[in-house]
């Protein structure tokens, strides 16, 4: 098998000369010109503790490419903070990076003809933009995760990225004093890697893995955990075995695979932004796949992980009892998973999973047996009615009851709901309805976890609804929906609710309806016109203009 059959164009091809010139310069030899070159694509960048160290592990993975025979060449992509960028129009950025990642990965592997890829992530939106170009470009391709933070503390309780958020809502509401405000922030995120519960990049993260684009093991070993940099070896060797399996995405993705992903989302209550970024995956792969099919695996999906933001605990207490492959092979073994999945490894998902040690449900309270499962059904529903023709993602746990109705207090925008929330505007009974923040309205989606936290840390989180047509934080939790279609901006129902109307939101039939006659939301929408855009130039402008719904997963190129 010709491992060099992309690269080869510029270092064999005598009309290439300056090609080879180039190549030369940039350290290459005349044994090397022979050699399979690997692109290897980092998020790397000081400013976010979730990719500081991702570069690091680049340079590993190069090392490790070198001495397999191969050529490693590192190259960096854009990442943003979700954490920093949170409660500001920085956010707005957030999901707009996962396309752009997607769209530099795939533009620098195609320019210089690499013949693989392994992309090193991090933050939120890294991974579903590296596997969707690795499912464009269609060559062996690896993601590396480069894992979660471990645990600050404070007073002997455990603390992370939410509780930081949510100390704000408890020193507005009287709760703690501006010393223990300030000492949670600062102890929040002792180090290096990402949020540590199930939040967006251990949700996408655990569910890459399980639909078997990164290696075993490589979702839940935590960022400062020695076995990391290990795994520069791991990958360096399987990526080669790729090569000469000449085993590409497109020959392992398949809608089970999809739905494998969509399995471990919803039995470890993941993020809704899974729902977003699988849409876009399986949109990239040319699969069908739709909120329909992940309202049908939500169905039969027990949610049996009690882990943050609704259960008690993180990560690294997962890496603790084996790890994201030990959850996987009790699902499996209870026909959750679908075992013939091609993977990574060059191996099905079953033979990946054969020697993993079982789980000792008895020493442990993190995962349960399906007998006793925290929910019977998953944490993930699809909701339909006047609100949502189109559909609306919830995220219930269980925690949060089933039935919902209350009076609506709207907002257009995020800065709005937090001052008002902030100002005691908001009271128990209330729903929380936050308007013009969809991918196009926003523009880009951005989360509202300042509002959720704002609730939550006033002590609200059990009697106040929030729902929107922007999306979530990872650590959201509460009764929320998100991702409501049609969004505002383009004519939406929930562009036309008032403050008094009442909503009524039921996970029990799957239904979000504001209770008013069809003939008065009909006066209501003769009379509505559409904002002006908020931006007239620039990647915001440009991203208004192709996004499509987030029924169809916010993807740029539909």
């Amino acid at each position: 098998m010709k491992l060099n059959k992309h690269s080869s164009r510029l270092t064999q091809d005598e009309s290439q000369p300056a090609s080879q010139a180039m190549l030369y310069a940039a350290g290459l030899s005349d044994e090397d010109m022979q050699k399979a070159q690997i692109g290897i694509a980092s998020t790397g960048y000081d400013g976010n503790p979730c990719n500081m160290h991702l570069n690091k592990l680049k340079d590993e993975v190069k090392v490790e490419c070198n001495i397999a025979d191969m050529v490693g060449l590192g190259f960096n992509t854009i990442g943003v903070s979700d954490g920093i960028s949170m409660g500001t129009s920085g956010m707005n950025y957030s999901l707009v990076s996962r396309d752009i990642i997607a769209d530099s990965m795939e533009t620098v592997m195609n320019a210089q003809s690499y013949d693989a890829l392994v992309a090193i992530v991090g933050c939120d939106k890294n991974m579903p933009g590296a596997i969707m170009a690795m499912l464009r470009l269609n060559r062996p391709s690896i993601m590396m995760y480069g894992g979660s933070t471990a645990s600050g503390k404070y007073k002997g309780k455990k603390l992370n990225i939410v509780s930081a958020f949510e100390a704000l809502g408890q020193k507005v509401a009287g709760e703690i004093d501006e010393a223990e405000y300030k000492e949670i922030i600062k102890r929040a995120i002792p180090g290096a890697g990402a949020c540590g519960g199930m939040y967006t990049a251990n949700t996408m993260a655990s569910a890459i893995e399980c639909m078997g684009f990164a290696l075993p093991y490589n979702s839940s070993i935590p960022a400062e955990n020695p076995n990391k940099l290990s795994e520069a070896e791991r990958t360096a060797r399987a990526i080669k075995n790729l090569l000469e399996l000449d085993l590409k995405p497109l020959d392992i993705i398949s809608k089970k695979s999809i739905e494998n992903a969509i399995t471990l989302v919803n039995a470890l209550g993941g993020s809704t932004n899974a729902v977003l970024h699988f849409l876009a995956i399986a949109h990239s792969a040319d699969i069908d796949f739709s909120l329909e099919d992940f309202q049908r695996v939500s169905d039969r999906t027990p949610l049996i992980g009690d882990l943050k933001p609704s259960g008690k605990y993180l990560m690294e207490d997962v890496h603790g009892i084996g790890g994201i492959p030990a959850i996987m092979k009790y699902l499996l073994e209870n026909g959750y998973l679908h075992g013939d999945c091609m993977t990574v490894t060059g191996k099905t998902l079953a033979e990946n999973l054969a020697d993993v040690e079982a789980i000792e449900f008895e020493e442990q309270d993190i995962v349960y047996q399906k007998e006793n499962a925290l929910k019977k059904s998953g944490n993930l529903q699809i909701l339909y009615g006047n609100l949502a023709e189109e559909g609306a993602v919830a995220k219930i746990s269980g925690n949060e009851g089933l039935l919902f109705e209350g009076k609506a207090v709207v907002y257009d925008g995020e800065q709005a709901a937090n001052t008002g929330i902030s100002n005691g505007e908001v009271e128990r009974g209330d729903v929380v309805v936050i308007r013009y923040v969809g991918p196009k309205g926003g523009p880009g989606m951005p989360e509202m976890l300042k509002p959720t936290s704002l609730i939550m840390g006033a002590g609200l989180g059990k009697s106040v609804a929030l729902i929107t047509d922007g999306r979530f934080s990872g650590g959201t939790h509460g009764f929320v929906v998100g991702h409501i279609t049609p969004e505002a901006i383009n004519g939406g129902t929930i562009g036309l609710i008032e403050t008094g109307d009442k909503i009524r939101i039921s996970a029990e039939d799957n239904s979000i309806n504001v209770l008013i006659s069809d003939k008065e939301l009909a006066e209501r929408r003769a009379k509505w016109t559409a904002p002006e855009p908020k931006h007239k130039k620039g990647i915001l402008y440009k991203y208004a203009k192709t996004v499509a719904s987030a029924s169809k997963g916010c993807v740029t190129d539909l």
